[in-house]
């Protein structure tokens, strides 16, 4: 063991240079290791290989400087968004000039979404109940649900009693400004109270969540509530065309959307089928493209909830089979979704995954798996399962750093995490995003690409607060623009996009992104 005095420190400098010799090749001085070292863990990073031309290094420059900015500022009053809860950080990033030119960038794609959480639940609250016809119930279980009908839905031992949203606003005034927490209970159907309903948000996450069961169950109380707003036929149209919108005013130009296409109504009551719904999707992106032709499209990734028997997900695994097979251009392959530590794991759920190549059929994968803090359990193996049965993309993959010879093997297949930066920390995976897992992924350059899972429910929007947290907390002071137009680049490769499709998609991206450079580096 090496002392503390001189002599400890001498033998440390004589070992250092040692290796450093062997390392290199030839005897350097400390300064020239030191040096070494540093130029081999940049060109490691995420991008770290990227070459900028003149106009993206001088973009470069005003970009970290006022990165570095931040930082310091944040060194000194403690107040850094990434190491706060999103919630109370919010307000911190809407201000910051980082953010601001993050929301510029284009960012290429968001491959990690689900159906209905992409939303800004304000315009479910300000738009979709506000239409005719949109009933309110309180549940027997303090859950609130939505239909829309005529005339009255159908009461049940879950629903005794329905009240139109229409008459009720008639009858009050100023509901708009209406919160129930100044007038209990009278105004328990105001747009605030209703807001407080789609969402997560809360001035105190740590004392209303006080773990991971409590803020889950809150999560999926939200799928329930606003289900039969977004399922209703009209407004499920509007709400794709919708969220194509505001991603692209994002600048985000692709998307792939985890559904679980889950029965679409209309106002007599009649449900439409699943191939209804992806036909839905086809038509409404097709419409938006014509108005946005830069807009590249977007893409479903069937899926069902891995809490489900096994044979019952073997029938999705068919109906998966089906739908990519009668929709090859639209549906991009299935996953399983849910709550990784309360749900099946991939290993009890083997036999209908090696359904399609039993038959001799391909059905891309897009698993979520390592969405878990617990190492060692069955449910921590689903990352290697996931590789075993050769996922196109590992959802979340949080896990992913606690297996170092799956890390490698998903690095020799060039399998990318789909890392959702807020989400984790929203949902108690991690507190502090300076402390997330991915940032060993990004200084070693594993693949990967950013998205942000249900934004809409975190009182997100877009991508932009995902990339945020990514390039300040996540690739502390070492991420530049390299790491961001790698980022971009990847959500490209790694879509389930034709390679013609990704050329394309390119073209249109390095078109947006010289001229997103030129006026950053001209600013």
């Amino acid at each position: 063991m090496l002392g503390n005095g001189p002599s400890g420190w001498s033998a440390l400098c004589f070992l250092l240079l040692a290796a450093a010799v062997s390392f290199f090749g030839s005897a350097l001085s400390m300064d020239e290791t030191r040096e070494h070292l540093l130029t081999k863990e940049k060109m490691m990073q995420l991008g770290g290989q990227l070459v900028l031309n003149i106009k993206e290094e001088r973009a470069n420059e005003k970009l970290m400087t006022l990165k570095v900015t931040e930082m310091k500022e944040a060194m000194k009053t403690l107040l850094f968004p990434p190491s706060m809860h999103f919630f109370r950080a919010k307000h911190l990033i809407d201000r910051s000039q980082v953010f601001n030119i993050l929301r510029m960038m284009p960012k290429g794609a968001a491959l990690h979404l689900h159906d209905i959480g992409i939303v800004t639940m304000d315009w479910l609250v300000r738009n979709v109940t506000y239409r005719p016809h949109c009933h309110i119930c309180f549940t027997t279980k303090g859950i609130v649900q939505f239909r829309f009908a005529h005339p009255t839905p159908r009461t049940s031992e879950e629903c005794p009693k329905w009240i139109l949203l229409e008459d009720y606003r008639r009858r009050v005034q100023n509901v708009t400004d209406f919160d129930d927490r100044v007038h209990p209970g009278v105004l328990l159907l105001g747009d605030a109270s209703l807001l407080r309903n789609f969402t997560l948000v809360t001035q105190h996450p740590e004392v209303i969540y006080t773990d991971q069961n409590a803020v889950w169950s809150k999560f999926k109380t939200i799928f329930s509530t606003i289900s039969g707003l977004i399922h209703y036929a009209p407004v499920f149209r509007d709400y794709v065309f919708q969220s194509m919108q505001e991603f692209y005013e994002d600048n985000v130009l692709y998307m792939e959307i985890r559904a679980r296409l889950l029965p679409v109504y209309e106002l007599s009551g009649e449900q439409h089928d699943i191939q209804w719904s992806v036909k839905g999707y086809q038509e409404v992106a097709e419409k938006f493209v014509e108005t946005h032709p830069e807009f590249i499209g977007i893409k479903i990734i069937y899926s069902d909830h891995r809490s489900k028997d096994v044979t019952v997900i073997a029938g999705s695994i068919r109906t998966a089979m089906g739908l990519r097979t009668k929709f090859p251009t639209v549906v991009a392959g299935f996953d399983l979704v849910g709550r990784e530590d309360t749900g099946h794991s991939l290993h009890y759920h083997n036999r209908a995954l090696m359904i399609p190549a039993k038959d001799g059929v391909k059905l891309p994968y897009f698993f979520h798996a390592g969405e878990t803090d617990w190492q060692g359990t069955s449910i921590d193996k689903n990352i290697l399962d996931a590789l075993m049965l050769n996922t196109t993309r590992i959802g979340h993959g949080f896990a992913l750093n606690k297996h170092p010879a799956l890390r490698a093997y998903s690095r020799k297949k060039d399998v990318p995490v789909e890392v959702c930066p807020i989400s984790n920390q929203v949902l108690k995976l991690v507190s502090d995003l300076r402390n997330h897992p991915a940032a060993t992924l990004m200084a070693t350059g594993h693949p990967m690409v950013i998205s942000s899972d249900d934004p809409a429910i975190f009182g997100a929007k877009g991508l932009s607060y995902d990339f945020y947290e990514v390039f300040m907390g996540i690739g502390g002071m070492k991420a530049d623009l390299r790491t961001l137009k790698q980022l971009a680049i990847n959500s490209i490769k790694y879509s389930s996009l034709l390679e013609t499709e990704k050329n394309t998609f390119m073209a249109v991206w390095k078109k947006r992104w010289d001229k997103f450079i030129a006026h950053v580096a001209t600013d």
